[in-house]
């Protein structure tokens, strides 16, 4: 069992104040894992006054300092891989191999970028008689989400202390296991009491004091975007700044000239990584209508080539998800999509066999899905394909706009150029071009309700900062 009894608020340690717990479950065998705290609203105010008080020393702290301490976060990160690989596994359902490289080895690499970031970041700029200068924004409430824990908290809280920010995270009881042992690396690292504070609990009572409270200068939410205009709505009772990274139903549009086996792996593959418990997951494959039935025999026998297993093995390529409660939603969304008259082209609701225990899903394929049906407009979260078809480029780019997200996408096309003009017109904030790998340092985030500002690289970084400008009298 892997339980903790306490937050880690103001450099200590701490209990609760409340004495109720959350369950902890692991997703390859329905068993618990362990149990956190489940905090109360004085657990969250005391985490906020913690930041609070410590803010103006760290804010002053050079940045080179700041960014010193970011590097021994890094590397105690980096010596706790295969423990942070295993719990994460457990937690929410990704293949080992895959977590060391992906929800591991992100979360290293971020935090040593941040901490080379904060010292070369060039904080100040002289334009015309005004010195423009960049300071943190103060107190961040930072709630993060469990599809990739450690991931989302980093490009939260990494950049943010690299900035001069102070910190209360509150990561989503469902994978809280990595918060905890990045809390214990940060204390080992030394970082200044207060600078950083962990409090779990559920969004209800813990998020919203975090998203409310008068003295935390800003929220980055990373969630559902039912949960994010909640999130605003508390927020801006106090006017304070909001970042948020909410739902996607990326489309991947694949041209009349595509490599059609390589798009449709390429899609498939963007699909189901984690079990499609992605918020950028290409869930909508666009085909000519004249290519459907190709396009089609290809998905199903690429999908069924996921083959599903215990995530914990090393030769595991498809894991369940993370809950019993995803579960559950990711097979009403199948039966769904089958009433409206989607076509079942492989996978279905019913539970895989040889698998009676774990959160596990069949991967699979909808076909004939019409552009207004319910799996092809709301997020799924699940390792479910939908294939819609198009008449040309014009129809394409339309079906790929009809949706109030816009996270990722693909463009797949033997014309890169072509593709490129298709993908400046996807109102989307990532479009991966014939497969272009996902590129850490460049900005990720959406357009209309996928959300609000950017994480990754110094546009991360930027999110965290404030202007000011200082006039002076010409000369």
């Amino acid at each position: 069992m892997q339980s903790y009894d306490k937050f880690y608020i103001n450099g200590q340690w701490v209990a609760p104040r409340g004495g109720d717990t959350i369950e902890v479950y692991h997703s390859a065998t329905e068993e618990p894992m362990g149990r956190i705290p489940a905090g109360i609203e004085a657990d969250a105010q005391a985490a906020v006054a913690a930041a609070r008080a410590a803010f103006d020393a760290w804010a002053a702290t050079p940045a080179i300092e700041r960014g010193a301490y970011l590097r021994k976060i890094a590397e105690g990160l980096r010596a706790r891989t295969d423990e942070l690989a295993r719990s994460i596994t457990g937690e929410v359902g990704m293949p080992i191999k895959l977590s060391r490289a992906i929800q591991v080895g992100g979360p290293v690499y971020n935090w040593g970028y941040y901490a080379d970031l904060a010292g070369s970041f060039p904080y100040e700029e002289r334009v015309g008689n005004s010195l423009v200068v960049r300071e943190p924004v103060g107190v961040v409430s930072a709630i993060t989400p469990w599809n990739y824990p450690l991931n989302q908290i980093t490009l939260k809280v990494a950049p943010a202390l690299a900035a001069g920010c102070t910190v209360v995270l509150k990561p989503s009881e469902v994978a809280p296991f990595n918060a905890f042992i990045l809390a214990e690396v940060i204390h080992e690292a030394g970082l200044p009491p207060g600078v950083f504070n962990l409090v779990t609990g559920y969004g209800p009572v813990v998020g919203e004091v975090l998203a409310s409270h008068p003295d935390v200068d800003m929220v980055s939410f990373t969630g559902s975007t039912r949960a994010g205009k909640r999130v605003s709505e508390l927020a801006a009772q106090t006017v304070k700044r909001v970042a948020l990274e909410l739902g996607g139903k990326s489309a991947s549009v694949i041209l009349d000239d595509a490599d059609l086996p390589a798009a449709v792996k390429g899609t498939l593959n963007a699909c189901y990584l984690n079990s499609g418990q992605t918020c950028s997951a290409h869930t909508r494959m666009l085909v000519p209508a004249s290519r459907y039935d190709e396009a089609k025999a290809l998905a199903r026998q690429i999908a069924e080539s996921f083959v599903l297993g215990d995530p914990r093995e090393e030769t595991t390529r498809l894991g369940p998800l993370a809950s019993a409660a995803q579960r559950e939603r990711v097979l009403a969304y199948i039966r769904k999509g089958l009433e409206e008259g989607a076509e079942l082209v492989t996978g279905g609701p019913e539970r895989p066999e040889g698998l009676a225990k774990g959160f596990f899903v069949r991967p699979t394929v909808l076909g004939n899905v019409a552009p207004r049906a319910t799996v092809a407009q709301e997020e799924i979260f699940g390792p479910v394909l939908t294939i819609l078809t198009y008449q040309d480029d014009d129809d394409a780019v339309r079906i790929a706009n009809d949706s109030i997200y816009g996270l990722g996408g693909g463009v797949w096309s033997g014309d890169e150029a072509r593709a490129l003009a298709v993908a400046r017109r996807m109102r989307t904030g990532q479009v991966d071009i014939n497969g272009g790998q996902f590129n850490m340092q460049a900005p990720f985030g959406g357009f209309k309700q996928s959300g609000n500002g950017r994480e990754n690289g110094v546009y991360g970084l930027e999110e965290f900062l404030e202007y000011k400008s200082l006039q002076f009298r010409a000369r």
